[in-house]
């Protein structure tokens, strides 16, 4: 029976004795049942036991053949991989173009003095910041040292430090300078910007669909003659001359003096600029912006600060540090994105306020691993639940202005609305002004309260100091 049927059969059996046989008789012989369903039991452990060896041993069988066909088929794909490897190789010796290699190099070369010429050009803005650290410095000394009156003569000792760039010839080798860049150009573009070209421009950003301006955002121009440059013909001579951190400051202050004359005004907008991301890897550059506001505690919060969609993806564990210790005192912004698939919570965790999107990507998106994961309403909604406000940037027809509005945008940007204007001089002039009357009272009153001259410092100290 145990070889027509099998082990579990077996127990089957077993347990058709143990209903039909053993519970009768444990009914009129309970010893004898009891005794019964004993032996039972031990024999139906035997055979789980005998099955269950026997299962082991197949599967270990089963495994070590497995083992062994699994090597063959290893040592066959080695030899398999390196014939075609060989094949391969064969192919493209015969099938390259000799002259393939040297536009490769060439090719190579530029990319590689391109980086290089980039790195020396931030060292250089490096430098020339710490040139004018030490000159504010000494300034500095010089007006404390002096009669009140001679205060104002503290500012011509920046001029020698602009004619002199420290090292302005290694950006210019004549033996590497690409076809389509102009040297005089942008030597012409240099001079520009480190004289008084730098113009700000503020352009209006609209609620909708009341068309009600909340917030400005600050666009750099370069006035070259009678031109006026927008960013784009600019900038890259700036980053390959050191000048983009510079420009971001400069830019930054004059964010701060915008918004302290629009409070003065009674106005409650706020104004916005779009960072370099380069500005990122200067050191101390993130912590410095702090400072730029730190003055003007009356402006918290109302200046804020942009980068692009793929800087805040790459920030490091410092740079999100030192942002997260700017919250409060700047606020921050999202611009220049490559795609709309936006992670809401964690931009607010950043402190992210608001996200800058041109229309055109809005409604008329040009790939679908550009679109997000769910209907661009629905993107609207969940940012703003995560406290983030979309802005729709370059509106440029009328007709678009209905559609942002089925799509719930809250805020949008463009010449539908209004174009870039130039800040009047007189605004810089009069925070010029007040600056000066501060420094010298705040002058008059340092030298009352320490009666000494202060002693001047050696620059090693300084830059022991600064390291």
């Amino acid at each position: 029976m145990a070889k027509s049927i099998g082990l579990r059969g077996g127990l089957w059996t077993i347990g058709l004795v143990g209903l039909l046989v053993v519970l009768p008789l444990s009914i009129v012989a309970p010893v004898a049942g009891a005794l019964g369903l004993a032996v039972l039991g031990l024999m139906a452990t035997l055979l789980t036991a005998i099955m269950q060896q026997r299962r082991v041993s197949g599967l270990s069988a089963s495994q070590e053949k497995l083992s062994s066909e699994i090597g063959v088929l290893s040592q066959r794909l080695l030899k398999a991989e390196a014939a075609v490897t060989v094949a391969a190789r064969a192919v493209l010796a015969k099938t390259e173009p000799p002259a393939a290699a040297p536009t490769s190099a060439d090719e190579t070369l530029a990319a590689g003095v391109e980086d290089v010429t980039r790195e020396i050009g931030l060292l250089s803005g490096i430098v020339r910041e710490l040139a004018e650290v030490v000159s504010a410095q000494e300034a500095e000394i010089t007006r404390l040292k002096a009669a009140p009156p001679s205060a104002p003569a503290s500012a011509p000792p920046t001029a020698p430090l602009r004619r002199v760039p420290p090292p302005a010839a290694a950006f210019k080798p004549p033996a590497f300078v690409p076809a389509n860049r102009d040297p005089e150009h942008e030597a012409a573009l240099i001079e520009a910007f480190d004289g008084n070209g730098l113009e700000v421009w503020l352009q209006p950003v609209v609620t909708l669909p009341q068309r009600k301006v909340i917030s400005y955002e600050a666009l750099a121009r370069l006035r070259l003659g009678s031109e006026i440059l927008a960013p784009e013909a600019f900038l890259s001579a700036l980053e390959r001359h050191g000048r983009t951190t510079a420009l971001d400051r400069r830019m930054i202050r004059s964010s701060t003096v915008i918004a302290r004359h629009l409070q003065g005004r009674g106005s409650h907008a706020t104004v916005a600029y779009g960072l370099s991301p380069l500005s990122l890897f200067e050191p101390n550059f993130l912590r410095s912006l702090g400072n730029l506001v730190s003055d003007g505690s009356d402006i918290v919060g109302r200046v804020t600060v942009t980068l692009p969609q793929a800087s805040w993806r790459s920030l490091d564990a410092e740079q999100n540090t030192v942002l997260g210790a700017l919250r409060g005192r700047l606020g921050f912004g999202l611009d220049r994105p490559t795609d709309l698939r936006f992670d809401a919570s964690q931009l607010a965790e950043r402190g992210v306020s608001q996200i800058k999107v041109p229309a055109a990507l809005l409604l008329r998106p040009p790939s679908r691993e550009m679109m997000p994961d769910i209907a661009i309403e629905d993107l609207v909604t969940a940012l703003g639940r995560a406290g983030i406000r979309l802005v729709a940037t370059e509106v440029e027809r009328e007709g678009e202005v209905p559609d942002l509005i089925d799509l719930d945008v809250p805020l949008a940007q463009g010449t539908v609305f209004a174009g870039p204007k130039a800040v009047r001089a007189e605004v810089f002039a009069e925070a010029k002004a007040a600056a000066a009357e501060a420094a010298v009272q705040a002058g008059g009153e340092a030298q009352t309260a320490s009666g000494a001259p202060q002693q001047r410092k050696a620059f090693r100290d300084f830059l022991r100091r600064a390291v």
